[in-house]
């Protein structure tokens, strides 16, 4: 079966193959190219929910990497960015972006996990609560 990449939602691809490097482009929590949560973590979105579109961001990249590479080429996702939308004094980002690592170690080990930096952000396209990129190296 051959995965599908999300749906970019401006002028852009879901993921670039460079070499033995795929990178996505930040992916958000959606669901046949729809938001299924908007706000900001720590007012109108609570850390709970934040983790479950994580999960689903995330997922997003991972399929958007699976589409760029041939099938049967195996990948280790080796960066991830996470970007929070946060209301001020919001501080546990790392937590919400647990979420994303989450599926990352149930889908492809433990020795699968990447690199990992989480931001706090005002705010992100489309209102949403959180945005994706990861980088993989395939081969």
């Amino acid at each position: 079966m051959t995965a599908v990449a999300p749906r970019p939602q401006g002028r852009y691809v879901p993921a670039v193959l460079a070499g033995d490097t795929v990178r996505t482009a930040g992916m958000t929590p959606r669901r046949d190219g729809e938001l299924i949560l908007t706000g900001r973590v720590g007012a109108e979105v609570t850390v709970e929910q934040a983790r479950a579109a994580a999960v689903v961001a995330v997922g997003n990249a991972l399929a958007a990497i699976r589409a760029t590479l041939p099938e049967g080429t195996s990948f280790r996702p080796v960066e991830m960015v996470v970007y929070v939308a946060s209301a001020p004094g919001f501080v546990d980002l790392s937590v919400v972006a647990d979420g994303a690592s989450d599926l990352i170690e149930r889908e492809l080990g433990v020795d699968a996990l990447p690199a990992r930096t989480a931001v706090g952000v005002h705010t992100l396209p489309g209102g949403a609560p959180l945005e994706i990129a990861l980088t993989a190296m395939c081969g």
